[in-house]
């Protein structure tokens, strides 16, 4: 049996600005994510362990200053 590689992927906005990288893995999310605005900064990162949101997510202000962490490993 082989072994599946994640898969990457780039989603753009209409005005050609990243809004989202990340992997997947048979269909699911995978990895490390990363989600943008329009203007280009880092909105929020985190990562999925085959669709399920896993570890440590943070989210961003425009200047890059941390607004808000979530510890998913801390879920049930």
């Amino acid at each position: 049996m082989t072994k599946q590689e994640p898969i990457p992927e780039l989603v753009h906005y209409g005005n050609g600005a990243v809004k989202m990288e990340g992997f997947h893995l048979d269909g699911e999310m995978h990895g490390e994510w990363a989600w943008y605005r329009t203007d280009g900064t880092l909105m929020r990162t985190g990562q999925f362990d085959r669709g399920k949101q896993i570890g440590v997510w943070r989210t961003f202000d425009r200047s890059g200053g941390l607004v808000k962490e979530t510890d998913f490993s801390k879920r049930p």
